[in-house]
């Protein structure tokens, strides 16, 4: 039987080594998940009490929970509390969004050939969801999958990121704890064939998936004839700084933006614009508190900045980084690695428009700056990409602001507020390649619910 070797994330020291299910187990899984739909869903105060405890159990271990997030998935120790509150918090938007589940009457009557009936629609569980999840956000990604499907009444299939599996099979244990028949959730540790063996087997209703766009899109074509699905695939979130008093509390903000989980983030502020004449006052100011973070093992409270993912994914950011400096980018401050793991906080300016720091999504503590003369210049810039996610623009006047906003290609634009600001009852959702439907607890939901219109002759 194959194996699933999770390491811890700075020191590379092997944590657990899990058994990976095989095809045939894949299709047993499935055959279960059918047979428990076949059944009908929970009745709904079941499903909200069932929830209820299962906030009351993260709650309990919420420190536990943030340690294993630090562990396989290197978010330093401060942020992966900060996660687990988020997590928590989901469960809890969940359940409020149980109670507006609801149908609507359809009016009769306006027709002669529509008298004499009463119409109503009723929601009902679309059916068998399958999700594949990323590593960065091991729990509070889990749970916008998961919870959903639990309060819609759905079977879920979870195939959770192979770099952080050990939060997701915590927070199952946690779920069948709190009450949940274990055979209503169901993680899967598979390879690439069973992984998508999986996601297009035809009994699958809807299929909900979190990682690179490549993978996403890719699944999607596989899917089985009517099958729903959401895609959430990245960014290179771009900034628009224009006349904005308050530049500390701006450069506070790129800095964490930026650089927390060391920017393994799909919304990550990546591409930073700012106007000629102020540009390298702001890369200084930037820089000065860039090296002041303490980079280095998540697990511990003073650390700001943990490891990517893996080892490889640092080699890649060694090597974008020193093609944009060959291309003619400013290093301002870092561009080497630290460790095996980690690399060191990076401010860029003027990278080519070409260079791959410019055109792709870097998901590593590495921020790049341009400089513009004109602020229609920077929203041609911004726009220039074949993804758009989250976007934001920073100006004191409103006027600007809006008009900016307007013309950003985006799904979302903060004012005044940077690109990784999230709630989690908000839409969350890509345009063009950085994906497809709408993210969101509740709006999660309502994908994993069908109509169904009853009409009565009387």
């Amino acid at each position: 039987m194959d194996k699933l070797i999770v390491k811890q994330a700075y020191s590379d020291e092997v944590i657990a080594s899990l058994d990976m299910h095989d095809a045939k187990q894949v299709d047993n899984m499935l055959s279960t998940a059918k047979s428990l739909h076949e059944k009908g869903p929970l009745p709904a105060h079941k499903r909200i009490a069932i929830l209820q405890k299962l906030a009351l159990a993260m709650q309990a271990e919420a420190d536990d929970l943030a340690k294993l997030i630090a562990n396989e998935g290197g978010k330093p120790i401060k942020d992966a509390k900060v996660e687990v509150s988020r997590a928590i918090d989901g469960v809890h938007i969940a359940i409020a969004s149980i109670r507006n589940i609801k149908g609507e009457e359809i009016p009769m009557g306006l027709t002669k050939a529509s008298d004499d009936r009463l119409a109503f629609t009723t929601m009902e569980p679309i059916g068998i969801v399958v999700a594949v999840s990323a590593f960065n956000h091991p729990l509070n990604l889990i749970v916008h999958q998961v919870v959903p499907a639990i309060a819609t009444g759905c079977p879920i299939i979870i195939k959770p990121a192979e770099q952080t599996p050990l939060s997701c099979l915590r927070f199952a244990e946690l779920v069948f704890k709190s009450g949940l028949e274990k055979n209503l959730l169901q993680v899967a540790l598979t390879n690439i064939e069973n992984s998508e063996k999986l996601v297009t087997d035809k009994r699958v209703a809807f299929f909900s998936f979190i990682g690179s766009a490549r993978v996403g899109w890719y699944l999607k074509s596989k899917l089985a004839p009517g099958v729903r699905c959401a895609l959430e695939h990245g960014g290179l979130a771009p900034i628009i700084f224009d006349e904005y008093k308050d530049i500390d509390n701006f450069v506070e903000g790129i800095v964490k933006s930026g650089f927390y989980h060391a920017g393994q983030v799909c919304v990550s502020a990546q591409r930073i614009f700012i106007s000629e004449d102020k540009i390298q006052h702001i890369a200084k100011k930037i820089a000065k508190i860039v090296d002041k973070l303490v980079v280095g093992d998540a697990i511990y409270e003073n650390t700001d900045v943990g490891p990517l993912i893996s080892a490889r994914e640092v080699d890649r950011v060694e090597e974008w980084v020193k093609e944009a400096i060959e291309e003619g980018a400013t290093l301002v401050t870092g561009g080497e690695r630290i460790g095996k793991n980690c690399y060191k906080p990076s401010v860029l300016i003027n990278p080519n428009k070409n260079s791959k720091v410019s055109t792709m999504e870097i998901f590593a503590p590495v921020i790049c700056l341009y400089s513009y003369k004109d602020i229609n210049q920077a929203i041609s810039k911004a726009n220039s990409l074949d993804v758009a996610f989250q976007a934001s623009v920073f100006s004191d006047n409103i006027t600007v602001a809006i008009n900016t906003a307007k013309k950003l290609n985006a799904s979302a634009v903060m004012i005044n507020d940077h690109t990784t600001f999230r709630s989690d009852w908000m839409p969350f959702a890509g345009r063009k390649h950085s994906g497809y439907g709408i993210g969101g607890i509740g709006y999660t939901m309502h994908d994993m619910l069908e109509h169904k219109m009853i009409v009565i002759k009387h």
